[in-house]
Formats: structure tokens, C-alpha cells, sequence
């Protein structure tokens, strides 16, 4: 099942998407993403009998549908550095334990959204993709066994973040918490329907390809950094994890190649979907 959040003159409520549509979930009990991540498998059942005693005229065109962040209420955002080997560097060696830094929660935004920034405190942006991992069940002192029981989804996330020396590796919760620095979207595959092991990922500026691997490349998998966290602190109906990012690409435009005015930034993920966010 694909769930995303629906945006209706400023209010965020539910949506199921299905065959280029979109049908607004109005089954009571179901009234934001959070509440329905933390009702897991059983909810998702009940909103799959549900939608299907929907007639096709109460869905909405996709195309025509406001697209808000996947979660556009997270207790907390975590993301993950330095988590993905070279493709061609197999020993290459990384962390001995998930790095794990942070997001403020209202970082967050949609689809096509629209992201401008104070340049004065930083021109030095950049765009990175990643696999997010929604939470469902509370997760507290999990081992890694039961860890992927604890997931009620995926979703794609672009961890934009400043790299200019006072905020990259100094001030990293600041310098990846600007409005707007975590486009989450465009919908939640459940858990039930994605394997998350080997995914092709990418982002790409006006086209042009900056990123390029596989989920498989992950130093610490999915189910050790859910457990590594949760041994720290109590995940949430919600949460969301942003798992790392693959190393640039060296071809045109090039490691360096940071975000400009008029950019159109798009980080995909196989299984999932494209996520867009345009730099204003």
C-alpha cells in the first residue's frame, strides 16, 4: 500500500494512492500518518477493506493533489553518515558504529515543493539521497532480530544539508534544519510491500545525474541501525530514519556542483518513487 499525506488549504489529512490516483482516506480512527503507523499491519488491513468498498469517483487525480511530506508531523528525524561503501572499494574502511546525527522535525516538506533559504547564512547547499525508514511500533532496547517488526514503511528522502565548515562536521542539527532541508515523500510504501536489501537509489540536478548506488552498500543494514538506535532512544510512531547516502558521482556536474536558484533537485528510489523539490 502507498499512503500519502493529501493537503487541503493548510490541513494535512490521509490519502491512498492507487493506479495514478489518489482516494482520501475518511475512515474514522484514521486521521494522520502517525496514528496509522502506529497501528501497523492490523490498520493497514483495515484501510485496504476499506478503500476497496470505494467507488473509482471518489478518487482524485495525483497530478491535481496537494503532496505533503510523507510525515508531516515526525517526533524526530535521524539520519545516518558515512553509511554507504565505494561501489568498487569493498574493504573500505568505515565507522565502527552508525554516526548518527539530526533533523528538526518541521525541517520537513513535500513533493514539488519549493525550498529558498537565507543565503547570508550559508550559499553552500547541497542535495543528497536517501532511503527513510518510517517507524511503526515503539521501538525500545530492540535487537536487531525483531528490529524490521518495528517498520511500517519506506520512504525517499533528500537530506539536504550546508557545507560550509561553521555548520558541515560543526554545527551538523543547524546545518541540515534550515525550513524546508527534509523533503520526505512522495508517499510511504508499507512495509509488507518493499524488500529494502538491494534498491537502487539516485538523485539527479535539472537531470543530470550527481548520485547513483544501491541500498545493499550500507555499512550498518537497516535492522542494526533500528536496534543501535533504539538502545539510545525510544523510536516513535512516525520517527523517520534517513539511512545514508551513496558517495557523488565524478562525471558532470561533479561532487562540487552545489544547489542554484531555478534548480529542479529529484532523488528517486527503486520501489518507491521520485521525489522533487524545486530551489528557489
Amino acid at each position: 500500500m502507498r499512503l500519502a499525506t493529501i493537503l487541503d488549504d493548510g490541513r494535512a489529512t490521509v490519502g491512498i494512492v492507487r493506479d495514478g490516483a489518489i482516494l482520501p482516506l475518511t475512515e474514522p480512527g484514521f486521521d494522520s500518518m502517525r496514528a496509522i503507523a502506529a497501528g501497523g499491519a492490523r490498520a493497514t488491513t483495515r484501510i485496504a477493506a476499506w478503500a476497496e468498498r470505494q467507488p473509482a469517483s471518489a478518487d482524485r487525480p495525483l497530478a491535481e493533489a496537494g503532496i505533503g511530506p510523507a510525515v508531516p508531523d515526525p517526533g524526530a528525524i535521524y539520519t545516518i553518515g558515512h553509511n554507504y561503501r565505494s561501489p568498487d572499494a569493498a574493504e573500505e574502511v568505515g565507522p565502527e558504529r552508525p554516526l548518527v546525527y539530526g533533523k528538526a522535525a518541521n525541517s520537513v516538506a513535500g513533493h514539488r515543493a519549493t525550498l529558498g533559504w537565507d543565503r547570508s547564512v550559508t550559499d553552500n547547499v547541497d542535495a543528497e539521497v536517501e532511503l527513510g525508514v518510517v517507524i511503526g511500533a515503539r521501538a525500545s532496547a530492540v535487537p536487531a532480530a525483531e528490529a524490521m517488526d518495528h517498520v511500517f514503511g519506506y520512504t525517499c528522502i533528500n537530506d539536504i544539508s550546508s557545507r560550509d565548515e561553521w555548520l558541515d562536521g560543526d554545527q551538523w542539527l543547524l546545518g541540515k534544519s534550515m525550513p524546508g532541508f527534509c523533503p520526505a515523500g512522495p508517499w510511504i510504501v508499507t512495509a509488507d510491500e518493499l524488500a529494502p536489501d538491494d534498491l537502487r537509489l539516485g538523485c539527479t540536478i535539472n537531470g543530470a545525474a550527481i548520485q547513483d548506488g544501491r541500498t545493499s552498500l550500507m555499512r550498518t543494514p537497516i535492522p542494526d541501525i533500528i536496534a543501535y538506535l533504539s538502545r539510545h532512544v525510544t523510536l516513535e510512531p512516525g520517527d523517520l530514519i534517513a539511512t545514508g547516502t551513496p558517495p557523488r558521482l565524478d562525471r558532470p556536474p561533479g561532487p562540487s556542483r552545489r544547489l542554484r536558484r531555478g534548480d529542479e533537485v529529484t532523488v528517486w528510489i527503486e520501489g518507491v518513487g521520485e521525489l522533487t523539490t524545486f530551489i528557489a
